[in-house]
């Protein structure tokens, strides 16, 4: 068979060259020229135009319609939350990227979900980046016990695909993609080109055998995935890993699923023995004592709702401009929240510092804490406590004005299965029989003041002045 060589490519105007240039001779882009494999010509070429007088070629096309129906059979991966991320397990033939910080707990979920598969199908651990005798210790202190989980320390591509081939496992997983080197590209491991080739060939044989694909990937300073873009438009699912390196729990977030829903999340805790499930997440989310500045909202990611605690601080400013400071919210709802109470509530936030702060580290991005948000902001300029018991849903138009929100029923239910009694919500969101069938008291409200009149008391009411 013919050997495939090297060649740069630039990913602008599409030019080609032998060598890598720090500018393309071509259309004069820096940094442009990407490496990727080419394979030798074998002497074929692509067929000329056909003869409309010679007989037609054969259809390799079919109806959509005629096509038989396949079950969807899914490989439970020993998680349940792996499994409600995934949409309900592994599915055969599919490509699943996860990516994480540095030590945030990757290889261990990863090994640990190997370790409970592998008790009824093949699996394979390829580990590109620590010897056998590295991850067996981390397995030993996970799992133990007598396992058939098949390991493989390489970060040959070729050898790899090898052994792809000769063992064909019902799931495999290459930690990491980033790692591994083929040796027709010339470029170090981790590189575009790289990362590129490895990932379709693995794809390639992946879909061709049916097997189950678990890659992990590097992030960069900013936390994004690291490698070209086309490495999450190539596989079929892409998780995160998230967590804060100072407290044990971590979320693992889908943020693309072909086979499930997207923004699906699942909570895990770290734990001596690896990570354990964790049975209800709005537990780290929600503390026991009440203080001014607190309010409590439920946001749903996925198909979960998770009951949250948000905090705010509001204090006189000591610089010529007040300071803005959100973790977990978006700095700029944060400013349209704040602008929003200033104009319709007359108060002078335009003098004071807001911190605000999402409780248990966890990343709030609907707008249906903004009624949340603002109570929180409000009950600390104010020095007001919110009742115990009360959770504030609606998203806050620039008028002032409360906006229904979506998933309403999802988010009452589970405020009302830990024991909330009351519910601000927008006025007008079809509740029907919703109410009467939960042990909730709904309370409506047109817009923020009228809301924030109804969970505070009067002592928000906006200034005269």
């Amino acid at each position: 068979m013919p050997k495939s060589t090297a060649v740069f490519i630039c990913q602008v105007c599409g030019a080609r060259a032998r060598q890598f240039f720090g500018r393309c001779p071509e259309c004069g882009s820096w940094n442009s020229l990407v490496e990727q494999s080419q394979p030798a010509d074998d002497g074929r070429r692509r067929r000329s135009a056909p003869d409309p007088e010679l007989a037609a070629a054969p259809r390799r096309s079919m109806a959509i319609a005629s096509l038989e129906d396949q079950p969807l059979q899914r490989l439970a991966t020993g998680s349940a939350e792996f499994d409600r991320v995934l949409g309900g397990g592994l599915v055969p033939g599919s490509l699943v990227l996860v990516g994480g910080d540095p030590g945030i707990g990757k290889s261990t979920l990863l090994l640990q979900s190997a370790s409970a598969m592998a008790a009824g199908a093949s699996v394979l651990y390829v580990s590109a980046e620590e010897s056998a005798q590295q991850v067996k210790l981390r397995w030993q202190r996970l799992a133990g016990g007598a396992s058939e989980l098949q390991l493989l320390a390489e970060t040959d591509l070729e050898l790899v695909l090898e052994e792809l081939e000769a063992l064909r496992p019902a799931v495999a997983i290459i930690d990491s993609i980033q790692a591994l080197h083929d040796a027709n590209l010339t470029t170090a491991p981790g590189s575009v080109g790289q990362v590129r080739e490895c990932a379709a060939a693995l794809q390639r044989l992946a879909k061709r055998q049916n097997i189950s694909l678990l890659l992990v990937g590097h992030v960069t300073k900013e936390g994004m995935l690291a490698g070209p873009k086309v490495l999450e438009h190539l596989v079929d699912a892409v998780l995160t890993f998230e967590g804060d390196r100072f407290a044990s729990h971590r979320l693992l977030r889908a943020i693309k699923n072909r086979f499930g829903a997207t923004h699906e999340l699942g909570l895990f805790e770290m734990q001596s023995g690896g990570l354990a499930e964790v049975g209800n997440p709005s537990e780290l989310f929600l503390s026991d004592a009440r203080a001014s500045g607190v309010a409590t909202i439920v946001a749903c990611e996925g198909t979960r709702s998770l009951v949250v605690d948000l905090q705010a601080l509001v204090n006189v400013t000591s610089y010529a401009s007040p300071r803005r400071t959100a973790t977990g919210i978006g700095t700029n709802r944060l400013h349209q929240i704040l602008a929003v109470l200033e104009k319709h509530m007359g108060l002078p936030l335009s003098r004071f510092d807001c911190y605000l702060a999402v409780a248990g580290g966890l990343d709030v991005e609907e707008p249906a804490a903004d009624l949340g948000v603002a109570a929180a902001v409000v009950a600390s300029f104010r020095d007001l406590t919110l009742p115990a018991g009360t959770v504030l849903i609606g998203e806050l138009g620039l008028g002032g004005q409360l906006r229904p929100v979506g998933q309403l029923e999802l988010r009452l239910q589970e405020a009302a299965r830990l024991g909330f009694q009351r519910a601000v919500v927008p006025r007008g969101s079809g509740l029907g029989d919703l109410a009467s069938g939960l042990d909730l008291a709904l309370l409506e409200a047109d817009s923020v003041t009228e809301a924030l009149v109804v969970a505070l008391g009067e002592a928000v009411q906006p200034d005269q002045d």
